[in-house]
């Protein structure tokens, strides 16, 4: 089963916060992301762009524009719990 994302917050340092729908909370460092996909760094170059994440319809997906997007089975695999 695919988690839905039921929150989510851009945090300033380029990671995001995330509370899923059973309940589990991460913190996901997109930085490495940034840092290894080419699209990604438009994240820190592009003034303002980072803030603009969304939740896509299905609750799946985070997105900042057409190009840049992150499933959430990734970010609920890779992402760092916290209490």
């Amino acid at each position: 089963m695919i988690p839905k994302i039921k929150d989510l917050q851009a945090l300033n340092d380029y990671k995001l916060k995330i509370l899923f729908d059973d309940g589990r909370r991460v913190v996901y460092d997109v930085n490495d992301d940034i840092e290894k996909i080419e699209d990604f760094k438009q994240l820190k170059n592009q003034l303002g762009l980072w803030n603009c994440v969304q939740l896509d319809q299905s609750k799946t997906c985070v997105f900042w524009n057409d190009r840049i997007d992150l499933p959430s089975d990734t970010l609920y695999e890779f992402g760092i719990p916290i209490d």
